[in-house]
């Protein structure tokens, strides 16, 4: 598989959720990491939407050019911004494994869903996605011609009403409840939210700086510390001007920020942090000076 047409644009990733909550209603939850017992990894997941009708697992592929589809399900890419014919292995296998991992992931913390309603779609954001035979594709796959006419429907992104409306309201109001909590406490990558409007997906590893800043900031630990927000307190840019930095507490018992009590420390503007992204997996140094939000998975 060439991996070079599935690196996933964070922008594209980051709109899909607000478009996809708009149209449909419900909480989208982004960048999940659901543990796999069968390769004794982690199972990436682009984005998870739940609402009262389903809940769908949505995969974001950057494939650009023409794309057509082979017999054996291959996806085919010419003219793309490599310039060069590109193959993916079919992608509704992958789709339809990592739905099979969440959902063999939630029956072990406790949630049985409603037969059929977790589903997975494919979503191809790239304006520069073009294809020649639309009705070639899987019904799961949304083309870019599509995702720009997508319009609210009452019966979902699945186009179809499942078995879950014909459910115990109250009973299917508890199961969405609970299947809430558990992808809001599964494990997903950290998120760094710059100034630039950029967002980033990776792992926190440490801060960089002087000895006492470092001190100070020593209680942020992903077992202690749920989100991180910079503040600037000194005027001008000035060179040696501090950061403030506030930090909320881990509640597992809610997702939330309105309820949580902020700590606050006052810190060097040179102060960095250390980031694995995560594509490409490589370790960054970045200004804590130009993040705006860290939040930091479970």
């Amino acid at each position: 598989m060439h991996c070079l047409l599935v690196i996933i644009s964070f922008a594209y990733v980051y709109k899909l959720p607000c478009r996809l909550q708009t149209l449909y209603g419900g909480k989208a939850y982004v960048g999940l990491r659901i543990p796999d017992p069968d390769t004794a990894s982690r199972q990436n997941i682009d984005l998870v939407l739940v609402t009262k009708r389903e809940a769908v697992v949505v995969s974001v592929i950057n494939a650009s050019g023409i794309v057509s589809i082979d017999g054996d399900g291959t996806w085919v890419c010419t003219g793309g911004s490599k310039h060069k014919t590109e193959r993916l292995q079919d992608p509704m296998v992958e789709a339809k494994r990592q739905a099979a991992v969440l959902e063999s992931y939630l029956e072990q913390r406790g949630v049985v869903l409603p037969d059929g309603y977790l589903s997975c779609k494919i979503v191809c954001p790239n304006p520069n996605f073009r294809t020649i035979h639309p009705d070639y594709f899987p019904p799961e796959v949304v083309t870019y011609e599509q995702w720009t006419e997508l319009k609210a429907e009452r019966k979902g992104i699945s186009g179809w009403i499942k078995g879950a409306l014909r459910s115990d309201k109250k009973e299917m109001q508890e199961s969405i409840q609970n299947l809430g909590f558990i992808l809001s406490t599964a494990p997903m990558w950290d998120r760094l939210e710059l100034k630039n409007n950029k967002q980033l997906l990776g792992e926190f590893l440490e801060f960089k700086g002087k000895q006492d800043d470092i001190q100070s900031l020593r209680n942020i630990k992903r077992s202690k510390v749920s989100r991180m927000t910079i503040q600037k307190t000194s005027m001008f840019g000035l060179a040696h001007s501090k950061l403030q930095v506030l930090y909320a507490p881990r509640d597992y018992r809610s997702e939330g920020a309105s309820g949580l009590e902020w700590n606050e420390v006052t810190v060097r503007s040179s102060t960095e942090v250390l980031f694995q992204l995560q594509d490409p997996a490589k370790v960054q140094k970045i200004k804590l000076s130009s993040i705006i939000n860290m939040s930091l998975s479970p």
